[in-house]
């Protein structure tokens, strides 16, 4: 159902069941997938794709132009997974045509109220981005990592998988999968075991995830050899190289 009050592009594709709601504005060259929701007052711009069983509640902005100025207008994309909820004032903006030009946002996330991501993101699936989260540009969040409120993270951070950041924290490095951090500026505080078991992680999984915690940030060794006594003394399950291979690959140095 599309209120009569808002407005629609002929150009745009909306599944049958999507329901738009008063005053929102839906432009061309958007994809809406089956049993999605837009709330009041929503404003999609073009080159969006949301998926199906999602829900944009009021005053969300969707697909904005990037706010860098290296864009030019060039043609890019914005995103959506099915299944994510998009809380009240919510900005996220298209990729640009420098960054790969598509910012994207997978499946099954929660995006609470004033949250903000930049061009050039990559969202996992099952992320919740609390309350004023704001990313920058080219920002990469892994599956299942869960972003308190009030967090700022800076361009070109990954955070990984299953990793929790505390509210409050300001993010200019790399963090771990599997961990959490906090603080202004965010450091480690141990592995995030509450949430691996929450998640379904063994004992044996949690545990050979802890000693390869303690031998990377607990005995003083470089990221080298640390490494390497990890691959040398710790089974090489797949979350243990997934780490590993998180760590071998920073290009902004790793939180600690």
């Amino acid at each position: 159902m599309i209120h009569p009050t808002a407005i629609v592009d002929s150009k745009a594709e909306l599944d049958t069941d999507v329901e738009v709601g008063p005053y929102s504005v839906i432009k061309g060259d958007v994809v809406i997938g089956s049993g999605t929701k837009i709330g009041s007052h929503v404003t999609i711009d073009e080159y969006v794709n949301i998926g199906r069983s999602c829900m944009i509640f009021q005053y969300a902005s969707i697909g904005a132009i990037p706010q860098d100025l290296k864009f030019k207008g060039e043609k890019t994309y914005l995103k959506i997974g099915q299944g994510t909820v998009v809380r009240e004032f919510t900005t996220l903006n298209r990729g640009t045509g420098l960054g790969g030009g598509v910012t994207e946002v997978g499946e099954n996330n929660l995006l609470m109220a004033y949250v903000h991501i930049a061009h050039d993101c990559i969202i996992g699936r099952n992320v919740i981005l609390a309350n004023n989260t704001q990313l920058s540009g080219h920002v990469t969040i892994g599956d299942y990592a869960n972003i308190a409120g009030f967090v700022g993270v800076q361009q070109f951070v990954r955070i990984g998988a299953y990793a929790y950041v505390g509210g409050k924290s300001a993010v200019g490095k790399d963090i771990p999968p599997y961990v959490i951090v906090s603080g202004d500026r965010a450091k480690l505080f141990g592995l995030n075991s509450v949430g691996l078991k929450r998640n379904g992680f063994s004992e044996n999984t949690i545990s050979k995830l802890k000693k390869s915690y303690r031998i990377v940030f607990r005995i003083g060794l470089t990221m080298n050899e640390a490494i390497e006594r990890v691959k040398a003394e710790v089974d090489q399950i797949p979350e243990v190289v997934k780490f590993i291979d998180f760590l071998k690959t920073a290009q902004r140095g790793i939180t600690r």
